[in-house]
C-alpha cells in the first residue's frame, strides 16, 4: 500500500468487499508472469492473489484512464458473458464505449469495416477470451489494461489487474471500484462521500431470472388492477329494489304492507279511461 498516496489507500470496507466477492481466489495454475501477484497456494492447489497488489494495480489503471482527455477514446471489451453487464455499466459511468460479445476481427485495424474504431486505450476483461482485441491493439500501438487471473498470459498487456475474472461478483466489483476510482480522480466524486451507485448494478444477471421476475411483477399488477376495477364497478349503497336475498325480501314485504295500509285497490277509478275513449 506504500506505493500509492495515502488518500488512495483502500478502506476496511473496500478490503471486505474484495474478500466477499472472492477477488482473491485464483486458479490452480499460475503462469510465470503472474507469480509475483500470488500470495500463497492453498492445500487444495488453488492460488490466492495478493489483495494489496490488486488494489495498487487498480489505482494505477484508474490513473491511466483518468489521463485520457476524451473518455470516448476508451473502448471496454468483454467477450465473457459474466462481464457484459459490468463492462456496459463501467463504460456508461466513465463515458467510454463498450464492445461486448463477439469481437469483430479488424475493428482496430481494418478501416473499411463499419465497426472500425481508433481508441487511445483498450480495457479488457480476460486476456484469453479478448485476445483478438489485444492482438489488434498491439498492431496499432494501443495501451491495454486487462483483468488477469493467475493463469493469464500477459503478452501485449501494459497494465494487468490481478483478480478473479471468472466470477460474476468479482468482475462486477472490480469494474465498480475502477469506475469509482476514475470518477474520484477526475473530481466528479468526492473521496469523503460514498458513491450512490450500488455495486449490484454491475453484477451479471441471468436472462431467465429477469423474465421470471418480470412475469411475476406483471401478474401482481394484473391481479391488483382487476381487483381495483371490480371494487370500482360495484355499488355498495342500499337502495330499494337493489337489495337481494332475505334483506331484499323483507324490504319488499314492508313496502307492500305500507301500500295496502294507505289505500284499497278497489277504490281506484278504473272507469275513467273507458269513459274518455270514443267507442260509444
Amino acid at each position: 500500500m506504500s506505493r500509492v498516496p495515502t488518500i488512495l489507500n483502500p478502506t476496511e470496507e473496500d478490503i471486505q468487499l474484495l474478500l466477499a466477492a472472492q477477488c482473491h481466489i485464483g486458479t490452480k495454475n499460475a503462469t510465470s508472469a503472474m507469480k509475483p501477484y500470488v500470495f500463497k497456494r492453498r492445500h487444495d492447489g488453488v492460488n490466492l492473489i495478493n489483495i494489496g497488489k490488486t488494489w495498487e494495480k487498480l489505482i494505477l489503471a484508474a490513473r491511466v484512464i483518468a489521463a485520457i482527455e476524451n473518455p470516448q477514446d476508451i473502448v471496454v471489451v468483454s467477450a465473457r458473458p459474466y462481464g457484459h453487464r459490468a463492462a456496459l455499466k463501467f463504460a456508461k459511468y466513465i463515458g467510454a464505449e463498450a464492445v461486448v460479445g463477439r469481437f469483430t476481427p479488424g475493428t482496430f485495424t481494418n478501416y473499411i469495416t463499419r465497426s472500425f474504431r481508433e481508441p487511445r486505450l483498450v480495457v479488457c476483461t480476460d486476456p484469453r477470451s479478448d485476445f483478438q482485441a489485444i492482438k489488434e491493439a498491439s498492431y496499432v500501438n494501443m495501451p491495454v489494461i486487462s483483468l488477469t487471473d493467475t493463469d493469464a498470459l500477459l503478452q501485449y498487456i501494459d497494465v494487468a489487474i490481478p483478480t478473479n475474472n471468472k466470477g460474476k461478483h468479482a468482475l462486477g466489483l472490480i469494474y465498480w471500484l475502477l469506475a469509482r476510482a476514475v470518477l474520484r480522480l477526475r473530481g466528479t466524486l468526492d473521496y469523503a462521500t460514498p458513491w450512490d451507485v450500488m455495486v449490484d448494478m454491475f453484477f451479471y444477471r441471468d436472462p431467465e431470472e429477469i423474465e421470471k421476475e418480470n412475469e411475476a411483477t406483471a401478474n401482481i399488477e394484473e391481479a391488483t388492477g382487476d381487483w381495483g376495477a371490480a371494487t370500482e364497478d360495484v355499488d355498495w349503497t342500499i337502495e330499494g329494489n337493489a337489495l337481494e336475498g332475505p334483506a331484499g325480501i323483507a324490504a319488499a314485504a314492508s313496502e307492500w304492507s305500507a301500500q295496502a295500509a294507505s289505500g284499497d285497490w278497489a277504490d281506484d277509478d278504473v272507469s275513467a279511461p273507458a269513459a274518455s275513449s270514443g267507442w260509444n
